[in-house]
């Protein structure tokens, strides 16, 4: 396939800083490394360079409940007033895991995408709670549980980061260990995935990418735009190589069965005509393929990972600027 054309037609190609890569099984058949992981030290970005991935995280997320519903410990039908031992505030009684996994739960939105000024309630966010404090997922409720639902659950796909935040503590009271934690022992650890885990932005290890916002003559690092540490919502970082190693471990069946990776792919809210959404994973849906992506951006965070289990490809950006990579990406989904 004609990778290197795909990428040379993107417009932002030249822009682009970060890691595109794309392996078939047997290796990597096509990759672009460009930029710097730290610009004031002149680090080059690699394949090993890890990433944030902002709401990428939430595919981690996805298979951390399916693997506890796999396992007994959770339900789809499960309220959330049955499992948390929160006041849950204004959140509807209704609401259940299955509503949270599939972005129907109509639950208010900390970061509400849908809106329009959606920026700027972010940073009124941040200067009433300073990022540094963003470690515990439960501090994130006293942002959720005041605000009224946007409609009943059921209703409609809405995309909301309040509903993975509130996925990421059913994981700690089902798993009895803490989210992060968990993620680590469930799937980060059984496929052998080497530079990936929830790093402290005041304390990053060796070979991560700093985020950078702004133009070139002004860039800054995002460390004062994004929670000290990453939570069930977003904030994980990766490399390109451990993405490549997760798809094929979810469809080689080490972390849950088979029975299981079924409902975790199977459409269960749809977005447009190509578009859905399975239990924490997008769908990307033609005449001659389906496949299933991530995706996340936040303040000097860009990304994107895909599978397409017919053709074994996996296809992954990750980039440490705002350069927009979602285009690249549905070009890739249409050539495959």
């Amino acid at each position: 396939m004609r990778y290197g054309d795909i990428w040379s037609e993107w417009s932002d190609s030249g822009e682009f800083s970060g890691v595109f890569s794309v392996g078939d099984g047997n290796g990597v058949v096509f990759e672009k490394s460009q930029g710097f992981r730290n610009r004031s030290e002149n680090l080059l970005n690699n394949r090993d360079t890890a990433f944030g991935i902002a709401s990428g995280t939430k595919l981690f997320t996805g298979l951390a409940a399916c693997k506890l519903i796999d396992e007994g410990k959770l339900s789809l039908k499960s309220r959330i007033y049955d499992i948390l031992p929160y006041d849950l505030g204004q959140i509807d009684k209704n609401v259940s895991v299955y509503h949270l996994l599939t972005h129907t739960s109509g639950v208010g939105d900390y970061i509400d995408e849908e809106s329009e000024d959606c920026e700027e309630q972010l940073q009124a966010l941040y200067d009433k709670y300073p990022v540094q404090l963003w470690e515990q997922l439960e501090y994130y409720l006293q942002m959720i549980t005041p605000l009224p639902p946007k409609f009943k659950p059921g209703e409609r796909y809405s995309y909301s980061n309040s509903g993975f935040i509130l996925l990421g503590l059913i994981i700690e009271a089902a798993g009895g260990i803490s989210y992060r934690q968990f993620v680590n022992e469930a799937i980060i650890l059984p496929c052998g995935l080497k530079h990936t885990g929830f790093y402290r932005a005041d304390s990053l290890p060796g070979n991560v990418a700093l985020g950078y916002m702004g133009s070139s003559d002004g860039l800054k690092t995002n460390v004062f735009n994004l929670p000290v540490l990453g939570g069930s919502d977003g904030g994980l970082y990766t490399c390109a190589d451990d993405l490549d190693k997760l798809w094929r471990a979810v469809f080689q069946g080490k972390i849950f069965s088979e029975n299981m990776l079924t409902e975790f792919t199977k459409k269960q809210s749809e977005i447009n005509e190509t578009e859905s959404y399975g239990l924490g994973v997008y769908r990307h849906e033609t005449k001659n393929n389906l496949s299933f992506y991530a995706v996340g951006g936040d303040a000097g965070v860009d990304f994107f990972t895909a599978y397409s289990p017919q053709q074994q490809i996996v296809f992954s950006a990750l980039g440490n600027t705002n350069v927009n990579t979602y285009p690249l990406m549905k070009m890739m989904l249409r050539e495959i």
